[in-house]
């Protein structure tokens, strides 16, 4: 399914989820542990305790889709640092998705204004 872009929410569940749990447990998780309607039609994602597996609920209209990816090597999120439960884009998911953990934007340089 394709989604657009400006109009999908993603929501990350920010405490350590067994990988075992399927539509019904993850069903639960979004209700109760991200205060959710699992219905909306946004995307749930989900996190295991190693950040080696992640798996993604959502609603398309006529039921439950999931989507599970295991990394052979490395991590979705930074050694040692649990999710933050948080909502994010489209384009966070995706970077999330590739191994780069979205976070807040820092300049690096500041541009000094222009004062007459």
């Amino acid at each position: 399914m394709f989604f657009p872009e400006g109009q999908i929410r993603v929501y990350l569940c920010g405490t350590p989820v067994d990988m075992r749990k399927s539509y019904d447990g993850l069903y639960a998780l979004t209700r109760n542990t991200l205060h959710q309607n699992p219905l909306s039609g946004h995307l749930f994602v989900f996190i295991n305790r190693r950040a080696t597996q992640m798996k993604v609920l959502y609603w398309d209209r006529t039921g439950f889709c999931l989507w599970a990816k295991r990394l052979e090597r490395g991590r979705f999120l930074a050694h040692g640092r649990g999710a933050v439960t948080q909502e994010m884009d489209w384009t966070g998911l995706k970077l999330l998705l590739e191994g780069i953990e979205p976070g807040p934007l820092r300049k690096r340089y500041q541009t000094p204004k222009n004062t007459p």
